[in-house]
Formats: C-alpha cells, sequence, structure tokens
C-alpha cells in the first residue's frame, strides 16, 4: 500500500502539469496556426476571436458550478474526465470541414478548462505535503506555458511542413495516452457522491478581488496569445513558421518564470504579483514598437507567472473544503478575461488593441496592488 501512495504522489507534479497543458492547448493552438486558420477558413480577425470566447466562455458558466462537483467526485477522477474531454475537443478540431464546427470544438474544449484548476489544486492540497505545495503548484502551472510551448514549435512546424489538421490530431491523441495513464493511478480514496449542483458565488473578499484581478490578466494574456503570431505576419514580415514561434517562446519563458517566481516569492506572494502585473505593461509596448521577440519574453516571464502566483494566493487563502470553490471562482475571472479579450482586441485593430492590453495589465497591478 505504501509504495502505490508513494507512486501516486510520484505522478502529481507530471499529471496534474499535463493537465494544464492539453486543457489549454485549443487556445494555443488557434494563436499558433492563425494565419493557416484565417487562409483555409476564410474568416475574418474578430471571428477568430470569436472562437476564443466560445471556449472561455462555457469555461465560465462551468467554473461556477464545477468546484463543488470535483469535491464530490475526486481530483483522480476528474482529471480522467479532463483528458478524455480535451481529447474530443482537439479530435472535432482536427475534422472541422468549416468554421462552425470549429468554434463547436473550442466550445467543447471549455470543458477541460474548468476542470484543470479545481481539479490539479486539490490532487495536490490532498498529496503534497505543504512546504512543498507553492513550488509544486508552479511546476504544475508551468504546464499552460508548455502547451503555449507545443504549439508553437512541433505543432506548428509540423503544420507548416506537413498539415494543420495532422498537428492538431497528434494533441489529440496526446491528450487520450494522458486519460488512459491518469485512470491507472490509485483510486480517489472517497467514493463518488451527487454533487450540489449551484453557483459556487460565495467567497472572502480577497479571493473576488483574486478574480477581478484574474479577469484583467486573462483579458490582455489573451490578446497576446491569440494575435501576435497574426499580428507578426500582417504588420512585421514574419512567415507562418516564426511568428508561431513567438507563441513558442512565450511560452518556454513562462515555463521558467512560473517555477521560478512560485518559488522565490516566499511568504510575499502577493507583493511580487504585483511587481510582475506592473512589468507586463512593457510588452504592448514593444509590440507597438515592432519588437515582438522581447514583447512575448516580458509577457511570459510577467503576466503568465503573475497568474500562477494568483493560485499560490488561492490555496494559501482557503481551508480544506473550500479550495475547490475558490479555485473554480477564481478561473472563472481568468476565463471571463480570456472570453472578452480578444474579441475586443480584433473589434479594435492592433493599435486601439495593444494600448488596451497595457491599460488592462497596469488595472490589474492596481487590484493586486489593493490584495496584497
Amino acid at each position: 500500500m505504501e509504495e502505490v501512495q508513494l507512486r501516486g504522489r510520484a505522478a502529481v507534479p507530471v499529471l496534474t502539469t499535463a493537465a494544464m497543458t492539453v486543457s489549454m492547448l485549443p487556445l494555443f493552438l488557434l494563436g499558433a496556426l492563425s494565419p493557416a486558420l484565417v487562409r483555409e477558413f476564410g474568416i475574418a480577425r474578430p471571428l477568430l476571436g470569436v472562437l476564443v470566447t466560445a471556449g472561455f466562455g462555457v469555461a465560465v458558466v462551468l467554473s461556477l458550478v464545477i468546484g463543488p462537483v470535483v469535491d464530490a467526485v475526486g481530483p483522480r477522477r476528474s482529471l480522467v474526465v479532463l483528458f478524455a474531454a480535451s481529447a474530443v475537443a482537439l479530435t472535432v478540431f482536427a475534422s472541422a470541414p468549416h468554421y462552425a464546427v470549429l468554434v463547436l470544438a473550442v466550445a467543447l474544449g471549455g470543458v477541460p478548462q474548468a476542470l484543470a484548476n479545481p481539479s490539479t489544486n486539490k490532487l495536490i492540497a490532498a498529496s503534497v505535503p505543504a512546504p512543498r505545495r507553492a513550488s509544486t503548484l508552479g511546476i504544475k502551472q508551468s504546464g499552460v506555458q508548455l502547451g503555449a510551448f507545443a504549439a508553437g514549435l512541433p505543432l506548428a512546424w509540423l503544420a507548416d511542413g506537413v498539415d494543420w489538421r495532422l498537428a492538431v490530431a497528434v494533441a489529440s491523441g496526446v491528450a487520450l495516452s494522458a486519460a488512459f495513464a491518469c485512470a491507472a493511478q490509485p483510486a480517489d480514496p472517497a467514493p463518488v457522491r451527487l454533487p450540489p449542483l449551484r453557483f459556487a458565488l460565495t467567497a472572502d473578499a480577497v479571493i473576488w478581488r483574486l478574480a477581478g484581478f484574474s479577469v484583467l490578466l486573462g483579458s490582455g494574456i489573451a490578446a497576446v496569445n491569440t494575435y501576435v503570431a497574426l499580428f507578426a505576419t500582417e504588420e512585421l514580415g514574419f512567415g507562418a513558421t516564426a511568428a508561431a514561434g513567438l507563441v513558442a517562446v512565450l511560452g518556454v519563458v513562462g515555463i521558467a518564470c512560473r517555477v521560478l517566481w512560485s518559488r522565490v516569492a516566499g511568504t510575499s506572494p502577493g507583493r511580487v504579483l504585483v511587481r510582475l502585473s506592473a512589468a507586463a505593461v512593457l510588452a504592448p509596448v514593444l509590440l507597438l514598437l515592432g519588437m515582438p521577440w522581447l514583447a512575448v519574453v516580458v509577457v511570459g516571464g510577467c503576466a503568465v507567472a503573475a497568474n500562477a502566483l494568483s493560485m499560490v494566493l488561492v490555496v494559501a487563502a482557503s481551508r480544506g473544503p473550500e479550495l475547490g470553490r475558490h479555485s473554480a471562482l477564481v478561473s472563472a475571472g481568468f476565463f471571463a478575461g480570456f472570453a472578452v479579450g480578444p474579441p475586443v482586441f480584433g473589434l479594435l485593430g492592433y493599435t486601439a488593441g495593444w494600448v488596451l492590453v497595457a491599460v488592462e495589465f497596469a488595472a490589474a497591478a492596481l487590484v493586486a496592488w489593493r490584495t496584497r
């Protein structure tokens, strides 16, 4: 029995990181493959943002009820559902014959997005000793940016060299393999019970501030993720592969900095959150100046890392029975930002859009200052 428990604990960082990776892959694939998608489906720039809204709109609604569901079903079972739902969404994405089906595929991707933080946070809280939780959460949150790297480098190269549909199908196969790997892990100790289906809207003031912070931060990050590759091809003369490389660089820097800042923030994650959010304002300025490589480094190193620290604060501010609900509520704020940011950016255009991103990051820093 002890050996099984140790095996399960050793798998926790791997499973939770993989869950964050596949849950966000549709978003990063939309950004990295945006030139090919715009060309094949003949869609206008704002409609690319509508695709993102479809997925995150579903994630927002589900996040308001998913916390109690994860508590009742168990984190390991919830992760199996997450991986399976991701595989289905990516399969529909890969086979989409027209834009409407692509919208459906991304909307299905809202299910694993809603499950990701409540299930992974709960598994870490139950399996990892308190002194190691912050670093494990940082590793887990870096999985989101691992998805950006995968979409922007190996999958984008496969899409450019062979076909974008094959690249998405490979991602679907990875998600399905992860579902089987997760199902083979030690079962949740508690039996499944019927979850209370109610909106998780009760929380302390600090949780609501973190949710508001996440709306602002998510709006800015989503706009960069969705449009930076298309901006590079349309305005800066980048080729498709080089433009997708911007998403990959954002992912690599985000991976390193999420782990780094989660470890070095120590007992003052709120103060570090303020500084990272404020520093992120530099990114859209660099994009307006035509320096996209530096801009994505700033987004990955500051804005993306700030999102990881917000989850560290959620875990620190929540008692055991509240963790799933609080994680879901803050995630709903982040997803709401992702749902709103890209379509508004698409309507504004590049110059006004990058200015709006700067305002969103600055406002996020102000909210973080109130939350510290």
